[in-house]
């Protein structure tokens, strides 16, 4: 995979390969935007395209030694940081101003990738910031979060950002066809809808069971039978961000849309049940109300107190089981 490689993000390769043309690559940049636009995606081919031996147009020729390696995860000036335990801590940091600190073993520019890089904790984001001040000459940092506004402006301020949107229909079915290998038109069809412009999401797992599996969730949380199943803040983030889809469809079957108009067309039904004491109104006042929980969810939440407000903000809706 090379730079050639990411689809419909057409302004933030613009900006990516100015900088390279012009020889300008910034020390450190925040890949902001939303899951599964392809943020990681880019970043991983833009360090294969600067340590490219052989590059083409530059981009990353797929062939000499050092695009070999960091195909195969064994680059010794590449690093992905990734979280541990919901966070990144300290430690984890440590590290990685170990690896900068050290002269290039293959002459390259040594590179580090901070995965949701928002989930740092505070005593990593102090540490952090020395190095984002005090750049190690022939080194790239890149910081890819999905909520650039939870890392501090200190760290924020010290990165050349470029953002990623949601890509077009067109673009997450290219995205999602060339992933699959040729899949069925029906189930890409499907796809393309459950991703919302972020086909990273539905790539790897299948998101309709995951689908069904949150809807199972839901009839217990609404008959105050269930108690929360999330193990981490990433997992009440994906909950959160579910609700609010089908928010968007109970809110158009009120609205008189038609089934074919739905991001979940297979379970209208079950949804216009769901959603037929509610007003379009209501809907959208409990969409913004989730919305608003999950941009606290930075604060750890308490699970069975996120639990029950969302609960109660979806009955005040007049949602029911």
């Amino acid at each position: 995979m090379a730079l050639s490689d990411v689809i419909g993000q057409d302004n933030a390769l613009r900006i990516i390969r100015g900088a390279m043309e012009r020889g300008k690559v910034a020390s450190s940049y925040l890949f902001a935007g939303e899951e599964g636009v392809g943020k990681r995606f880019t970043a991983i081919n833009l360090a294969k395209a600067l340590n490219c031996q052989n590059p083409v147009e530059g981009d990353a020729c797929e062939e000499c030694p050092a695009c070999v390696k960091m195909n195969a995860g064994t680059y010794p000036d590449f690093r992905v940081v990734e979280t541990d335990g919901g966070q990144i801590k300290v430690e984890q940091i440590r590290e990685v101003e170990e690896l900068l600190s050290l002269k290039s073993f293959e002459g390259g520019t040594k590179t580090v990738i901070v995965d949701d890089a928002e989930l740092m904790n505070t005593y990593a984001a102090n540490a952090f910031l020395k190095t984002l001040e005090e750049p190690a000459p022939q080194s790239l940092i890149i910081l890819v979060s999905s909520n650039p506004d939870w890392l501090p402006m200190t760290i924020r301020s010290r990165c050349s950002r470029v953002n990623f949107t949601p890509l077009s229909p067109e673009a997450c079915e290219a995205v999602i066809t060339k992933e699959l290998g040729g899949e069925k038109p029906e189930k890409v069809d499907a796809l393309v809808r459950l991703s919302m412009g972020r086909p990273g999401l539905v790539l790897g797992e299948d998101p309709v069971r995951e689908r069904d599996e949150f809807m199972e969730t839901l009839r217990k949380m609404l008959s105050r039978e269930g108690r929360p199943t999330w193990k981490e803040r990433g997992d009440m983030q994906r909950w959160i961000e579910m609700a609010i889809m089908l928010l968007r469809d109970m809110a158009a079957l009120r609205a008189g849309a038609g089934e074919e108009t739905l991001l979940n067309e297979d379970i209208a039904r079950e949804l216009d049940r769901m959603g037929k004491g509610a007003s379009v109104e209501s809907i959208i006042e409990c969409y913004g109300k989730l919305l608003k929980l999950s941009s606290e969810l930075r604060f750890n939440p308490n699970k069975a107190v996120t639990w029950n407000y969302a609960g109660s903000a979806l009955e005040e809706a007049g949602i029911s089981a």
